[in-house]
């Protein structure tokens, strides 16, 4: 067996346009690429074309290559993750504090999404049985987040949205909706599932409009403890994510 892994040449060569391209102040010739390269120009060019085809490079009218926007949006994606990362040591504090499984969860394209989960064997995950997309309504983290939409965009959101019926507590009169302000607390009282409890806070990260929610007890609702460290907590994840998107 060889000892050295199998490369594959036309991935290395293709990268390392990219990186002449971004090299040149973004924006390159082909004929600069292949002196850079040392590749022959129609190699060059073939390459060049299959990088622009899926977004890694953009061909211009006069002839020459700038950076895609798929660098873009793995830059972007990165970010997010990082972001993520750098916050989770405050979703375990969170969990510890509340003793349940914590949800970060942000509005994106469109859409609620869940993109982190902090659970223990203490404090084991509630398994969405119905997606986001489908029960925002019925969901704290998703009626806190509905809650800092603009009233057009959320109005817009609801209409794209049925309100599915869940639960006998599941509100689906969008008159009805009780959305909390940034600084109050969100709150599932079994809408979403029956015996499932829930109460979520506002995070922010510069623009992006998120919320973290804590499975709690019907007890815990009510109490201004709860609600007290939700929201210092709330504002702990919300630092860690701005402080994680700046170092990048």
């Amino acid at each position: 067996m060889s000892e050295h892994p199998t490369l594959i040449q036309s991935v290395q060569r293709a990268l390392r346009i990219i990186e002449v391209v971004a090299e040149h102040d973004g924006r390159a010739r082909a004929k600069e690429v292949a002196r850079a390269t040392a590749l022959p120009l129609a190699t060059t060019y073939h390459l060049l074309r299959t990088c622009a085809h899926e977004g890694w490079l953009q061909r211009l009218d006069d002839g020459s290559y700038v950076l895609g926007h798929r660098l873009d949006v793995v830059r972007m994606q990165g970010t997010a993750a990082r972001s993520i990362a750098n916050a989770r040591p405050a979703l375990e504090w969170l969990r510890d504090a509340l003793g349940g499984a914590v949800y970060l969860a942000g509005y994106v394209d469109g859409e609620i999404v869940v993109s982190e989960i902090v659970d223990g064997p203490r404090a084991p995950r509630i398994d969405l049985w119905v997606g986001m997309h489908d029960a925002a309504h019925a969901t704290a983290l998703g009626k806190c987040i509905l809650g800092q939409l603009p009233e057009i965009e959320r109005e817009g959101y609801l209409a794209r949205h049925p309100l599915h019926d869940l639960t006998p507590r599941t509100v689906v009169d969008p008159r009805r909706l009780e959305l909390p302000a940034t600084n109050e607390v969100a709150v599932d009282d079994g809408e979403y599932a029956i015996g499932v409890c829930c109460v979520a806070a506002t995070v922010t990260a510069g623009r992006d409009t998120g919320a973290v929610g804590v499975v709690t007890t019907p007890r815990g609702i009510g109490r201004r403890s709860t609600r007290d460290t939700l929201l210092h907590g709330a504002r702990r994840v919300s630092r860690a994510l701005a402080l994680g998107a700046a170092t990048i």
